[in-house]
């Protein structure tokens, strides 16, 4: 059977190892969070220039049976 002594410091010992750990988890969970941010940025910037693009091939007139230059 343990002393309250050994008992004590088997607690510390689990309370220094549970506070790395969640110092650690949340290191992770921001850099997470930064690298959702930029990729939501980059969604939005290339479904506006999706966008961008439809819209300037709508703006273009169809080209239909038009000669290549070689004949």
């Amino acid at each position: 059977m343990k002393t309250t002594e050994e008992r004590l410091i088997d607690l510390e010992s689990r309370l220094t190892f549970q506070e790395d750990l969640i110092d650690t988890l949340n290191t992770t969970v921001f850099r997470q969070q930064q690298q959702i941010d930029e990729l939501e940025l980059l969604c939005t910037r290339l479904a506006q220039r999706l966008r961008e693009v439809a819209d300037q091939a709508a703006l273009r007139p169809a080209i239909v049976d038009e000669r290549p230059p070689h004949y």
